[in-house]
């Protein structure tokens, strides 16, 4: 199994960069392997670096504009670079079983939400998890269950996304999902 790790190119509070250690060095114990956006910075650079002294596959993939300007990670054994932003989400989708997001900014959101609507319209059937460390996606659900009360979400769509603190939590998370069903089917052709 693979995760696909959406966060932030900013290291943020030494409370994220000890969880984001924490958790991937736990999946590669586990023998889970780590697909991210292939930055040496950041809390994308803490997860690179614990999973792989731990032991773990980590696969990047970066577009060409970032290796550009020297973000790659230069100890990464597979590296892809990929032409736009565009193709390496798709491409980190290819590789990866789930979709988690760790905390971060813009980026981690655009990630996180291009991934569990892609399950939602039937694209994917792979489970889409919060990595909720010190409380940092509460406001975000507090938000989304605000979408739910006002009819803009189903909740089904909503309890179909992961809340974890840890890599046993996503892993217990993942042995029993169920993806919902699309949100939007075909009606069935006419009578004859």
């Amino acid at each position: 199994m693979r995760v696909a790790v959406f966060t932030g190119s900013q290291s943020g509070p030494s409370s994220h960069r000890e969880a984001a250690a924490a958790f991937a060095a736990d999946l590669a114990r586990a023998g889970v392997g780590i697909v991210y956006g292939g930055g040496h910075v950041g809390l994308m650079g803490v997860v690179a670096d614990a999973a792989l002294e731990a032991g773990g596959e980590v696969v990047g993939v970066i577009p060409q504009h970032l290796v550009d300007d020297e973000l790659a990670h230069p100890g990464l054994p597979q590296l892809e670079v990929v032409a736009s932003m565009h193709e390496r989400k798709a491409r980190m989708a290819e590789l990866a079983d789930v979709f988690v997001a760790l905390p971060g900014a813009a980026g981690t959101l655009e990630e996180l939400f291009e991934a569990w609507t892609w399950g939602m319209l039937g694209l994917h059937a792979k489970p889409t998890v919060l990595l909720d460390v010190d409380g940092f996606w509460q406001p975000l659900l507090t938000q989304l269950r605000r979408m739910v009360d006002d009819g803009y979400l189903d909740r089904r769509r909503l309890d179909a996304l992961g809340v974890v603190t840890s890599a046993a939590q996503l892993l217990d998370f993942v042995d029993g999902y169920e993806h919902p069903a699309r949100k939007w089917t075909a009606p069935p052709p006419p009578a004859a």
